[in-house]
């Protein structure tokens, strides 16, 4: 069960990395605008979630990814608190803009569990 978990986490980062290219415009505007470079980010940080969850992938790296990916979560934590007070930029609405916040906590408990898998 540990491993589907594994699998499960890493195939959903990589998809989350993927739609940095294919939602651009959507990561664009979830950061501040006072943020500098946020397409340039947008990018850097989707390749940043492929590597990550595929280095989760490899057992010689998976313990260092899980720890990488839970600081990742941790920096990008502060544009998912800007999206809940700027629920009117998104089609999104309010409520599971604010659920979300706690979810980021349950990706980062998850990470922490399956990167101790064998």
């Amino acid at each position: 069960m540990k491993k589907v978990a594994l699998y499960l986490f890493a195939t959903l980062f990589i998809l989350a990395g993927i739609g940095h290219f294919l939602l651009d415009s959507f990561f664009t505007t979830a950061m501040p605008e006072w943020v500098p470079f946020r397409t340039a980010i947008v990018y850097v940080s989707g390749v940043v979630e492929i590597v990550l969850a595929i280095t989760l992938l490899n057992p010689s790296t998976r313990k260092t990814a899980g720890i990488f990916i839970a600081v990742f979560l941790l920096l990008v934590f502060p544009v998912n608190i800007y999206m809940a007070f700027t629920p009117e930029k998104f089609s999104i609405p309010a409520y599971a803009l604010w659920l979300r916040l706690p979810l980021q906590f349950v990706l980062i408990w998850w990470v922490l569990k399956v990167r101790d898998v064998e």
